[in-house]
């Protein structure tokens, strides 16, 4: 596998070139040249793939870490990730795998394949396999090999990403793919383009194309002060979600400085609860509070009769206190992904 495999989600162009539509980027790619996400590369006038199997990281995670509170609640992900990214996020918290330099990183990195990710998380017990960490995106074509073979073993498998799919990509994932996360990360093109150099308009595309392909989908919005914590951000990631579905779960996650942010200061608690309010009024029914510990923000409670279905506290395993997705109260059917 050395130097790569074969990418999908290309077109051969003019004068050797490769137009890449695997992600909202859609880089037209010269004679020997890369992708905006660094590992995808024009040889011969065929798009290769430098992520295939080329694991920079695997952990065992509550599938809450994600985060993921209405998926196989109180169960375990094998989490995986290859190097690289598609967005270029100053305030990544990951940045040291995903902002690395692509040659050298894959020089140093062994092959695993795709039967053997999924034996791993058998292995451990895990219920379902989570492509994270980094944006899986730009692995794609491993992360549906591998997801193919975990449902043929009964895992769930999920995406933690910034939701730059192309529709074509989204469309791969239909059917394999059971959950994604997606970070929307403000309700501003031009905070996109300058903290993330991407745009706003291709993350609400794909945010709408996952859940209208039945792929269960939860927002995450990281609140960077004096950034994206206007009220009228809120307020739009708010209403959008709610025009979507106001089934689809909201977690607002606290910032601490990181990376190229470190002047920033943490989120304050007010801005957050400032936020979930806002969540409330657009008629959200599920808001969770991430980063930041409070007595009622991650527990999940029945929209009608109130009842506490999910208890969390942090990381520690959560009392789940239901088997199938409906409330055991009031029987109100509930947006859950089990078993």
């Amino acid at each position: 596998m050395k130097g790569g495999v074969k990418a999908r989600f290309y077109r051969a162009a003019d004068d050797g070139k490769v137009d890449c539509h695997l992600c909202s980027h859609r880089c037209h790619v010269a004679p020997g040249g890369r992708g905006f996400c660094r590992v995808r590369q024009n040889r011969g006038g065929d798009l290769y793939t430098h992520t295939y199997g080329r694991l920079i990281a695997e952990q065992l995670d509550p599938i809450e870490k994600k985060p993921l509170y209405h998926v196989l609640p109180g169960t375990s992900s094998y989490s995986i990730a290859t190097p690289g990214c598609n967005f270029r996020c100053s305030f990544c918290q990951n940045w040291r795998i995903s902002q690395v330099d692509a040659g050298p990183a894959f020089e140093s990195l062994g092959y695993v394949e795709p039967e053997e990710v999924v034996r791993r998380a058998r292995g451990e017990g895990a219920a379902s396999i989570a492509y994270t960490y980094t944006e899986p995106t730009i692995f794609m074509e491993y992360a549906l090999d591998c997801a193919r073979l975990a449902r043929e073993q009964g895992l769930k498998n999920v995406f933690v990403t910034n939701g730059y799919q192309s529709p074509e990509a989204v469309e791969a994932m239909a059917g394999l793919i059971d959950a994604a996360n997606v970070d929307l990360k403000a309700f501003s093109d031009e905070f996109y383009r300058h903290f993330c150099r991407a745009e706003l308009q291709p993350v609400l595309d794909a945010i709408r194309l996952m859940h209208e392909a039945g792929i269960h989908v939860e927002v995450t919005t990281l609140v960077v002060p004096g950034q994206n914590d206007e009220e009228e951000q809120l307020r739009g990631i708010a209403g959008f979600i709610a025009g979507v579905s106001p089934e689809m779960p909201w977690h607002i996650s606290r910032f601490r400085p990181d990376y190229q942010e470190t002047a920033l200061p943490a989120t304050p608690i007010e801005t957050m609860e400032r936020a979930f309010e806002l969540g409330r009024e657009a008629g959200l029914h599920y808001i969770y509070l991430g980063n930041v510990m409070t007595a009622e923000g991650q527990n999940t409670r029945c929209p009608d009769c109130g009842r506490v279905l999910v208890r969390r506290r942090g990381f520690a395993r959560p009392k789940v206190g239901i088997t199938e997705p409906r409330c055991p109260e009031c029987g109100r059917r509930l947006p859950l992904v089990l078993g």
